[in-house]
């Protein structure tokens, strides 16, 4: 890992690791709900997931594909039928192996580079993406666990009243 990669590395293996502990259980219900209109855990795991795949493709100097944009679309809907935690913390976890494949392999003397990103093309650099990336996954991971407690909070409460 390039050393100037390094602290985006560790944002991702933190994410991966939070994803897991507290996303693996969640029930259906826990998974789709979303308290008080907020976001449900499910959407930050899907654009955890998708985000981080969109980032990475604009450091590599890649346009947004038909099937990224369409990805975006339906970050947020269940599907028929819904997906599972599992499956979604499945999808965290690949994209965070995706995210360190890339960081391993990008030479440490192009992170400087420009780039572009969207339709508006927003100018940034290759270290700006990745960093970026990582940032960006650790506040949905972050998001993510502040729904679950609130989801469970809310559940006891209903229980003990």
């Amino acid at each position: 890992m390039p050393a100037v990669l390094m602290p985006a590395a560790h944002a991702f293996l933190q994410v991966g690791e939070e994803v897991a502990a507290v996303a693996a259980s969640l029930t259906a219900g826990e998974l789709w709900a979303r308290p008080g209109g907020a976001a449900s855990a499910g959407f930050h795991l899907q654009h955890l997931v998708g985000a981080t795949d969109r980032l990475l493709t604009y450091a590599r100097g890649e346009m947004l594909s038909d099937a990224q944009k369409a990805f975006s679309r339906a970050e947020g809907t269940p599907g028929d039928p819904a997906t599972s935690a599992e499956a979604l913390v499945a999808g965290v976890q690949q994209a965070v192996a995706r995210a360190l494949d890339q960081l391993r392999n990008t030479p440490p003397e192009t992170v400087t580079d420009a780039r572009t990103v969207g339709r508006a093309a927003l100018p940034t650099t290759v270290l700006g993406l990745l960093f970026h990336a990582a940032e960006h996954a650790q506040r949905h991971a972050g998001q993510l666990t502040t729904t679950v407690k609130v989801l469970r909070a809310v559940a006891v409460e209903t229980q003990t009243a």
